[in-house]
């Protein structure tokens, strides 16, 4: 046996309820809405977290420090001795290192970290320097561009 194939009167067709026609149909006069108020009026309709007037939950729990998560900047971090694998007076940008496999979205911001030895001479592009790293790169005769 199949859902649809449940007869009519074995109650597949379930009626909706007929209000406001008359107190002998049981759902006369108030429309099974009880009296006055709020919940009787058209569109009403309670909100999530309400507790019938009563200080929800969410207010009587106490507010606690501050979160600056919303105000963080990610960046993507490149350090100094991994740039060595590139050739001289090469420019080397977002792209170039999402190729290289160094990071992973060319649109997020990128920082230069001043960990490791540069020996050879490059124009690094990035959001970011370190002081280290910006010493670093001018010291192999690179240059430093910020974007």
């Amino acid at each position: 046996m199949k859902l649809g194939e449940i007869l009519k009167e074995a109650g597949r067709d379930k009626r909706r309820k007929r209000v406001g026609r008359g107190n002998g149909s049981g759902h006369g006069k108030t429309c099974c809405r009880g009296h006055k108020g709020y919940g009787q009026r058209s569109g009403a309709g309670k909100r999530m977290g309400y507790e019938g007037g009563q200080n929800p939950a969410i207010a009587r729990l106490p507010k606690r420090g501050f979160s600056n998560v919303n105000f963080s900047k990610e960046y993507q971090i490149v350090n100094v001795g991994s740039l060595d694998c590139f050739d001289d007076d090469m420019r080397v940008d977002g792209q170039v290192l999402q190729e290289a496999g160094l990071v992973e979205d060319t649109a997020k911001m990128i920082k230069i970290l001043g960990n490791g030895e540069l020996k050879t001479k490059l124009t690094v592009v990035a959001s970011k320097f370190s002081a280290g790293a910006a010493e670093k790169i001018a010291q192999a005769g690179g240059t430093v561009e910020v974007v």
